[in-house]
């Protein structure tokens, strides 16, 4: 005999009147509307089409003939692909050496990184756990420099290059910008939200500053390191207004300034400028896509506390 307590009422379909609703069963739940799912995925395929969509169109214009390139309408693929404009570009013209001034872009932006990371870090480490005379003050007047106009600092920096006798050399790309406020701001919120227990614990074990720093801090702060070397090298490898200031042989300019020349004062080759465009990308989208996920990580967790 069975009591009212153990009995189920039994509902047509073979179910209990006490059987939980399964979760795949509950209408809504767990479940995104259709609408707002399709909503979601056109605009993401904007998105996608808004910055992939004129890269597609500088690579296969610089597989064009300079004729096809002028037609109107304009075809999006070449009807002929042509690798004459990477000829142009490389073995055409020997006042163009487009190779020499990649390498010249390469070793200023790699070792322009180096020194804003070497400059930044000590600067926003000693902004972010020291104690000295005046410390707020400081930090005011180096955030303050942000918003002055860049164009301000071009005759004082030349001024002093040309004292320097740096004028025409890779010296005039890689010293100038070292000390930014943006790379001491960035470091220096990055180190004020490092937990403090990591450096006494050191600290207890006998461990200087400067140990600590190298040793502790520097290790933790890769995600940031990471982070403003790629914006570091990425300002200088695609800076144009300096580079014209300070260099004046032809052997010694960047891509971006020596693919300017390329353009003729009366015509325009676009497959050759387009193809010179593709190899400046290169070099950015391999770096971008080797750190992207310490990029991510450390535009994250950096600029935000502090």
């Amino acid at each position: 005999m069975t009591t009212t307590s153990e009995t189920t009422e039994r509902l047509p379909g073979g179910t209990t009147g006490d059987s939980p609703v399964s979760p795949r069963q509950a209408p809504g739940r767990g479940r995104r509307p259709l609408p707002g799912k399709v909503l979601f995925w056109v605009v993401m395929s904007l998105l996608t089409l808004v910055f992939i969509g004129p890269l597609a169109w500088m690579l296969l214009t610089a597989f064009k003939s300079n004729v096809e390139s002028r037609t109107v309408p304009p075809t999006f693929f070449p009807a002929e692909p042509s690798l004459a404009a990477f000829n142009t570009l490389f073995f055409g013209d020997d006042s163009s050496p487009v190779l020499l001034w990649a390498a010249n872009s390469f070793v200023a932006a790699t070792a322009h990184a180096l020194l804003v990371l070497l400059v930044s870090s000590m600067a926003g480490y000693a902004l972010a756990r020291m104690e000295f005379p005046f410390k707020k003050l400081l930090f005011g007047l180096i955030i303050s420099t942000l918003f002055v106009p860049g164009f301000i600092f071009l005759m004082p920096n030349f001024l002093m290059l040309n004292r320097l006798g740096w004028l025409d050399t890779l010296w005039a790309l890689i010293v100038p910008g070292a000390a930014g406020a943006f790379g001491v701001f960035f470091m220096r919120q990055f180190f004020a939200a490092l937990p403090l227990e990591l450096e006494e614990s050191a600290r207890i074990d006998g461990a200087g500053p400067f140990r600590i720093f190298r040793s502790i801090v520097l290790p933790n702060a890769r995600p940031a390191l990471v982070t403003l070397a790629v914006l570091s090298f990425l300002a200088n490898w695609n800076d144009f207004v300096w580079p014209i200031y300070v260099l004046f042989s032809p052997e010694r300019l960047t891509l971006p300034v020596g693919l300017s020349k390329l353009q003729g004062a009366y015509t325009t080759d676009y497959p050759v400028i387009m193809a010179g465009a593709a190899i400046a990308s290169v070099p950015v989208l391999i770096l971008y896509s080797f750190v992207q996920r310490y990029v991510i990580e450390g535009a994250a967790s950096s600029g935000i506390k502090g």
